[in-house]
């Protein structure tokens, strides 16, 4: 007897059906575990992320370590490289890391002296592909505050002005961080500090110019307080910290007194004295919480002196006096 097509039809008919539910629902199984695999996975990176916090790079480390996060670069990547992309690509968004032997030879042994201060002195050199910079090296050895107070104004240097651009901010190409030889390489600034200019009375400097000057450093000054993603406070706004370019450009310089401070603190603790007498706020010498108010009273005093041409503490003395 021959079996019935009918029946073996629907038998694998329903045999095929059988098979498709049954690998539709496997399908199903793993689309829906992977989905809750996957959204697992975000949740626990959120809770670990809202819990611990993403990672934070805190400048106000070691000196050493601060100085390791950085590549030297050769003489010859910067001899090949034009000034402009220099500037653009080379510096980036970090200064370059220099070595001692390098900055020797820029500055041809130290030869061409600017000017020195209490924790070092400014030098003029040139980079290999003729670049004009000014090489501000530091104070090495000694004990006590001294050498502290060193470190400090090398890391908050490098932490601060390192790491912003901005046409009334001088810019810092780079530092030299060896175990005899702690350096910053800075732009080279043609007229010098703004007292040696202002106060030199043989020199005309019209109403005009002042007011270009006195505007600059209220823009460098309001892009450290306001528009940087950590605000800065300068803590000493002079005549001698800013520094004007050959075209008169004012440039807020000198950043080693310089704190970064969160936007959401309203004050922020200085240890020891900081800023200059007859620029300082009242509030620097108290040693109380102070913010970035201190800068807009030192300003204050900039501003009284760039417009009288004289030192608000020289009353007394010849007109251009610079006692």
């Amino acid at each position: 007897m021959s079996a019935n097509p009918n029946q073996s039809f629907d038998d694998f008919n329903k045999q095929a059906s059988s098979n498709f539910n049954s690998f539709l629902a496997i399908v199903v199984v793993l689309s829906v575990v992977s989905i809750a695999g996957s959204v697992a996975i975000v949740y626990l990176v959120y809770r670990c992320v809202k819990k611990n916090g993403l990672p934070a790079v805190n400048i106000n480390t070691n000196p050493t370590a601060t100085a390791a996060m950085y590549a030297v670069v050769p003489d010859s990547q910067i001899r090949d490289a034009p000034v402009e992309r220099f500037l653009k690509e080379i510096a980036g968004e970090k200064p370059i890391r220099f070595t001692a032997q390098q900055l020797a030879g820029f500055t041809n042994n130290y030869s061409a002296r600017l000017g020195a201060g209490c924790f070092g002195t400014v030098y003029k050199g040139m980079l290999p592909n003729g670049l004009t910079v000014a090489v501000k090296r530091l104070h090495v050895g000694g004990h006590g505050d001294r050498w502290s107070t060193s470190q400090e104004q090398f890391m908050a240097e490098v932490g601060s002005v390192g790491r912003i651009h901005h046409i009334n901010l001088v810019r810092l190409f780079g530092f030299c961080f060896d175990a005899d030889v702690r350096a910053l390489v800075y732009e080279y600034m043609d007229n010098g500090a703004l007292d040696a200019y202002l106060f030199d009375r043989s020199r005309a400097v019209p109403v005009a110019t002042r007011r270009a000057i006195a505007v600059g450093v209220a823009r460098g000054l309001r892009y450290l307080h306001e528009e940087c993603q950590h605000k800065i406070v300068h803590y000493d706004i002079k005549p001698g910290n800013v520094l004007l370019d050959g075209g008169l450009t004012p440039k807020v310089a000198n950043f080693g007194l310089a704190r970064l401070a969160s936007r959401g603190d309203t004050h922020v603790s200085v240890s020891g004295m900081r800023g200059t007498p007859g620029y300082a706020a009242p509030e620097m010498w108290m040693q109380a919480g102070v913010t970035e108010k201190c800068d807009v009273y030192s300003f204050g005093v900039l501003l009284f002196e760039i417009v009288r041409r004289r030192r608000n503490l020289d009353d007394g003395g010849a007109p251009g006096s610079q006692q």
